[in-house]
């Protein structure tokens, strides 16, 4: 009687773990068939990639240069003695811009002139002398150097008397001014700077990789790269630039190259120093697009669920060559006639049998905001 009291306990307890986990099986298979069911009624949609031509935009940061930007520092040492061309105004090729006081370069101006002068007479009668075998031809010689010498220390004179009189080299836009009039200066300050902006260089940072694509479609294209000018207030230059030139060397700690594009300004709207956004378009022919919204992303790579021939569906890798708004190009992993899920990636999973509406792959695109040509 006591061993079978003892053995009770563990009788009941045995039948009470059967029957729990038949309640957990049926329970788990009820989930599963209710799981499968709920695939099996919920329609998901379904679309497949587009091929069609389309272009894409990138966009840089830039700083915007005067084609011609330079400083203007005093020649000579004097005080200032006027200005004529005020901040900021557009100044045309030689106009007279400042003016030092010129007293002291005219006096060894006007030097200069008496002694060339007084050396061309002495020269004439040494001449005449000469001539007349009075004197000999190396007092000629002399004489003759002599005027020489004068007239270069005249042209040295008015040299110095022009320098006092700074004139606009090109046409241009004056900067403010660094000095006031009565300013003494030394021969070398700062009096302004002067900008042609009539054109304008925009210097943008480009990656190695779209560097090397930029140069393969240049080589097979033969045209050259035209860019777009995207303003600090957002809107867009209304000048088209072209991509003229690239610097030698790569910066090798951001790993770009610097291109130069050229705009031209008719209207002066840009300055030097401005900033803003070049814009490029890329062109692509026979690209392969698909929804952004049709792919999920694990561990840094981008999948798609891609739907078989007996409606289940299976993840796949995808390799994205470029972005838009709402949209991928695919180079690798996908093919036109595929079939991906569109919508309700959250609610299937691996090797699950769907049921689902196909939708073309056009109307999809229609609804979202691209711009593809």
């Amino acid at each position: 009687m006591h061993a079978t009291t003892a053995l009770f306990p563990f009788k009941a307890l045995r039948e009470k773990s059967l029957i729990l986990l038949c309640l957990v099986i049926v329970t788990i298979q009820t989930s599963c068939n209710k799981h499968e069911a709920k695939h099996e009624q919920t329609k998901l949609l379904v679309t497949s990639p587009l091929r069609m031509d389309t272009i894409t935009t990138k966009e840089y940061v830039c700083q915007i240069r005067a084609i011609r930007h330079i400083e203007l520092r005093a020649l000579e040492k004097g005080y200032l003695q006027d200005y004529f061309i005020d901040e900021g105004k557009f100044v045309k090729q030689g106009t007279l811009m400042f003016q030092i006081l010129p007293l002291l370069y005219q006096a060894d101006q006007q030097k200069a002139q008496a002694e060339l002068s007084f050396a061309e007479v002495e020269y004439l009668n040494t001449k005449a002398l000469a001539d007349s075998n009075v004197v000999s031809k190396n007092e000629l010689l002399m004489a003759k150097a002599k005027y020489e010498k004068a007239k270069a220390e005249l042209s040295l004179a008015q040299a110095h008397l022009g320098f006092t009189q700074i004139k606009a080299p090109f046409d241009g836009i004056m900067n403010r001014l660094e000095v006031r009039k009565g300013s003494l200066l030394n021969e070398g300050d700062l009096l302004s700077t002067l900008s042609d902006i009539s054109q304008m260089w925009v210097y943008f940072n480009v990656p190695e990789a779209e560097y090397l694509d930029y140069k393969t479609h240049l080589q097979k294209n033969n045209q050259p790269m035209k860019v777009n000018l995207k303003m600090a207030n957002n809107d867009m230059f209304n000048q088209v630039g072209i991509v003229e030139t690239i610097e030698a060397d790569f910066n090798n700690q951001t790993g770009t190259i610097a291109f130069r594009a050229t705009f031209q300004n008719p209207d002066r709207l840009i300055r030097h120093g401005e900033t803003g956004n070049v814009i490029v378009t890329v062109p692509h022919k026979n690209a392969l697009l698909i929804p952004q919204k049709a792919t999920f992303e694990i561990l840094n790579a981008r999948y798609v669920y891609v739907v078989d021939k007996e409606n289940v569906i299976k993840s796949r890798e995808i390799t994205i060559a470029a972005e838009m708004p709402n949209l991928y190009i695919v180079t690798g992993g996908l093919e036109e006639n595929d079939k991906i899920l569109l919508e309700g990636l959250r609610l299937v999973n691996e090797n699950d049998k769907i049921s689902y509406d196909f939708k073309e792959p056009k109307d999809v695109i229609k609804h979202l905001s691209i711009y593809a040509e």
